[in-house]
């Protein structure tokens, strides 16, 4: 069976304070969307990698990849205007029958575990998603000001999210809806039944400056 992952990496430097794209910020040397290719390569060596990046970002990329020389195969594909639409594009080059899986670009810490158990599930179930339970207490804000909110019945949600291809490739051929949060809930407006796994704490999506001060000390450790 093909397996498949759609890389989505259109962010950019804003929340950073930086003018370079998170997905490129150099993390212990090299930018952070190769660590992040790196670990699906780790958990199978012939799953089909496609990497999504803004237009103007696919030269760059191209020529870090020399500058480091990064010889994972990829297929390169131009994003869109929104993550969904650069999520479709990236769809389209699943060509055969399969499983998918579509992964923040800005997530280098997934676990090969965590990778395992989606692909797994999802061909078993049709799909899966990681998800990790909070561990500081939640509050909802509403009229009256807060009330609060059991965590128990909440959970943080994280990529890869692995689905059966045809599936999700059929799902993404739907009009945008602002209900679209992430790949599962497209999924989900079909009327499919979403299936949540355990994912890793350490799959931290790297957004902040502070997130690189907690990257730095995970690769040290990481494996």
């Amino acid at each position: 069976m093909q397996l498949y992952v759609v890389i989505v990496a259109g962010g950019n430097g804003k929340r950073m304070g930086s003018e370079v794209p998170k997905q490129f910020l150099e993390l212990a040397g090299r930018p952070v969307l190769m660590h992040t290719i790196e670990r699906f390569r780790s958990f199978n060596n012939s799953i089909e990698i496609i990497t999504v990046l803004p237009e103007n970002q696919l030269r760059h990329w191209i020529e870090l990849q020399e500058r480091h020389a990064f010889k994972i195969p990829q297929t390169l594909v131009k994003g869109g205007s929104s993550r969904f639409l650069s999520v479709r594009n990236g769809l389209r080059f699943v060509n055969t029958s399969g499983m998918v899986a579509i992964h923040d670009g800005v997530r280098p810490f997934v676990s090969i575990d965590t990778i395992k158990r989606c692909f797994e599930t999802a061909e078993k179930l049709g799909n899966a998603i990681p998800a990790i339970s909070p561990t500081e207490s939640l509050r909802i804000l509403n009229e009256e000001g807060s009330t609060p909110v059991d965590r128990f019945h909440v959970k943080q949600i994280q990529t890869p999210q692995v689905f059966n291809a045809d599936l999700i490739k059929k799902a993404y051929l739907q009009e945008y809806s602002n209900e679209f949060t992430d790949d599962a809930t497209v999924l989900e407006k079909t009327g499919e039944k979403i299936n949540l796994i355990e994912g890793n704490r350490e799959n931290i999506k790297i957004t902040n400056p502070e997130d690189l001060l907690i990257s730095a000390a995970l690769l040290a450790t990481f494996s």
